[in-house]
């Protein structure tokens, strides 16, 4: 890793932006990491910057505000954005933004999407950059906006022609896989598949992220998306089939699942059939798209029939699928470190450090945008939806960032 100093010789410092801390929240799994450190490749890592100003928007019962600055009296908590990038001054202070736009109670849009404010922090951000004629690089966990593409693209936009790097996404694109494959850069791939389990407009990001992580390194790059339709219920199962997606790639992602629901008594890895599906998973639900290339992909989230995320994917030239199962040891209680987020935080320590952006950001526009509509297609009765603002078109990173240790 490169040497973490700024231009002036000093460890650089960080300012972090948040919801709310809490127990187990994604703020408290997040900035814990950088304060405290976290296990990596066999030692404990301590990052080589300091988390120096929090922002929290949201305070209450659970709160860890308090405890955090009890144990890091060099943290200072801000009552505003401005002032937490500033450290309390007229211009901007810090060489690296953390955000962190989960969870915390917000309202809803009319199709149910909870409307976080990824959207309305950038923006404060972006502010103090401007004001200051500096920027910074800036981590933003997950989706770029959760509920409005027009945002996310302006959060994209802003940081090219302002020239900071912006990075984020999802944990699945940088957590273990089982077994460590990559995806072979230039292939020719026909269709693609995760099975996955979780909410909409939640674990959907999650999934989607899955998939594009691998297929982006297909033959020409990413293309964009055509059009989007969702499944659920009913519709799912006649769709499964019918054989609107593949069999062959479900039995292959399911194949790597660490935990598939026994289909009887014996407890094995027993392919279940449709029958026993439908007694396992009650409410399952599909999107299923078109790349403009001609590529189509298709995300399960199918709950009660597995827990975790598998892979999947038709490639030109093999006989059998390409699969694999992105690890994510889920937190039970306090008896897990919620481990998989120790590769999203150690990306954005490269970037903090190196000033350059570890993967692609168009990927997290791209898949924030599929989130969208997705849920979209459900508010409109499960309707297939063109989708010409998808037309996202970028060449991955020649390596990818999963975590191989």
């Amino acid at each position: 890793m490169a040497q973490n100093k700024t231009s002036t010789g000093k460890r650089p410092k960080l300012a972090a932006v948040v919801t709310s801390i809490r127990l187990y929240s994604h703020p408290q799994h997040i900035v814990d990491r950088f304060l405290d450190g976290y296990g990596w490749n066999g030692t404990f890592h301590h990052p080589q910057m300091d988390l120096v100003g929090l922002y929290v928007d949201q305070r209450g019962e659970g709160d860890l505000t308090q405890e955090l600055i009890d144990r890091h009296p060099g943290l200072k908590v801000y009552p505003s954005i401005a002032e937490a990038v500033t450290l309390g001054t007229s211009k901007l202070a810090v060489d690296g933004v953390v955000v962190v736009g989960e969870h915390g109670r917000y309202p809803q849009t009319a199709m149910g999407q909870a409307m976080q404010p990824h959207f309305r922090f950038f923006e404060s951000i972006v502010d103090v950059f401007r004001s200051s004629n500096r920027s910074v690089p800036y981590f933003n966990d997950k989706q770029l906006s959760s509920w409005s593409f027009p945002q996310s693209k302006q959060m994209f936009d802003t940081s090219r022609q302002m020239g900071f790097p912006l990075q984020g996404g999802s944990s699945l694109a940088v957590t273990w896989r089982i077994p460590s494959v990559e995806f072979p850069t230039g292939a020719t791939v026909k269709e693609a598949l995760c099975v996955a389990y979780g909410g909409v407009d939640s674990y959907d990001f999650h999934a989607l992220e899955t998939i594009q992580c691998m297929v982006e390194r297909r033959k020409g790059g990413e293309t964009g998306v055509e059009w989007l339709q969702a499944y659920q219920g009913e519709s799912f199962w006649k769709a499964y089939e019918q054989g609107v997606w593949p069999h062959s790639l479900v039995k292959a992602a399911l194949s790597r699942s660490s935990t598939l629901m026994p289909a009887s008594r014996i407890f094995t890895d027993v392919y279940p059939s449709v029958k026993q599906m439908r007694q396992l998973v009650p409410d399952p639900t599909a999107y299923r798209y078109q790349y403009r290339d001609g590529m189509l992909a298709t995300m399960l989230l199918m709950n009660g029939l597995v827990r975790d995320f598998t892979f999947a994917a038709q490639i030109e030239g093999r006989s059998q699928p390409f699969s694999t199962q992105m690890h994510l040891p889920m937190p039970d209680g306090r008896t897990s470190l919620a481990s998989f987020f120790s590769p999203l935080v150690h990306n954005a320590e490269k970037m903090f450090l190196t000033g350059k952006a570890q993967y692609p950001i168009a990927r997290t526009l791209l898949t924030s945008g599929l989130v969208i509509a997705g849920v979209e297609s459900i508010y409109q009765g499960l309707r297939r939806l063109e989708t010409p603002q998808l037309a996202v078109t970028y060449q991955p990173s020649p390596e990818s960032t999963f975590w191989r240790s």
